[in-house]
C-alpha cells in the first residue's frame, strides 16, 4: 500500500481508481488524497445488488479519464475490496489501451483477519494510509 501511495506521490499524472460498488464507496469508505491534490476515480467494474460485470467499465473508465485530461500512458492503480476485482479490472483496461495499469494488491480491506474482519490484516486501511466515510 504504501508503495502506490509514494507512485501516486510521485508521479502528478498518476491516479487511484476505486473500482468497488456504489455500495461499498458510500457504507465502508474511500481512500482519501486530499493531502496529495488528488481524489479517487470511482469507476464500478461490477454492479451492486447482482455483481454483474459492469460491460460499459472501459466507456466509463475512459470518460473519466478524458474528465481529468488523462491520456493512455498515465499511471493507473486499481483497488477494491481485497485485490481481487481490481486485477480484473486493471486486465480488462490494459485490453481496452491503458498502458500502465498496476492492481492495488490486498485492496481497501485486505484479507480476513483471524478474527473474521477486514481491514486489520493489509490492505489500504490496515497499512495506515488515509481514508474517509461519509
Amino acid at each position: 500500500m504504501r508503495e502506490t501511495w509514494a507512485a501516486l506521490a510521485a508521479d502528478p499524472s498518476a491516479h487511484l481508481v476505486d473500482v468497488r460498488t456504489v455500495a461499498e464507496w458510500n457504507f465502508v469508505g474511500l481512500p482519501d488524497l486530499g493531502a496529495l491534490g488528488k481524489r479517487v476515480l470511482l469507476v464500478e467494474w461490477q454492479r451492486f445488488p447482482d455483481m454483474t460485470v459492469n460491460s460499459a467499465f472501459a466507456d466509463e473508465l475512459g470518460e473519466a479519464l478524458a474528465d481529468l485530461g488523462v491520456g493512455d500512458e498515465a499511471s493507473l492503480y486499481f483497488i477494491c475490496r481485497s485485490g481481487a476485482r481490481s486485477r480484473s479490472a486493471a486486465i480488462a483496461a490494459t485490453a481496452a489501451g491503458i498502458k500502465r495499469a498496476f492492481n492495488v494488491a490486498g485492496g481497501f480491506e485486505g484479507a480476513l483477519g483471524p478474527d473474521r474482519h477486514r481491514g486489520c490484516v493489509d490492505g489500504w486501511k490496515a497499512g495506515g494510509l488515509p481514508w474517509i466515510q461519509s
